[in-house]
């Protein structure tokens, strides 16, 4: 059972949960914090998987 399998019950429970703790004017900010780690995240891999496909490659 992994978090794919939360579903959308789950994901309001979650959500709700989070804005009863951080509250409605924190939850933008840390959705925005979230959304650019994330895309750091994927930035970093992606520059890793073509650094190993270069060195494939040679």
């Amino acid at each position: 059972m992994g978090i794919g399998s939360i579903g959308i019950p789950g994901l309001i429970l979650i959500l709700i949960i989070a804005l009863v703790i951080f509250g409605p004017k924190k939850l933008p900010e840390i959705g925005n914090a979230f959304g650019r780690t994330l895309q750091e995240f994927k930035k970093g891999t992606k520059e890793l998987t073509d650094s190993f496909e270069d060195q494939s490659k040679k």
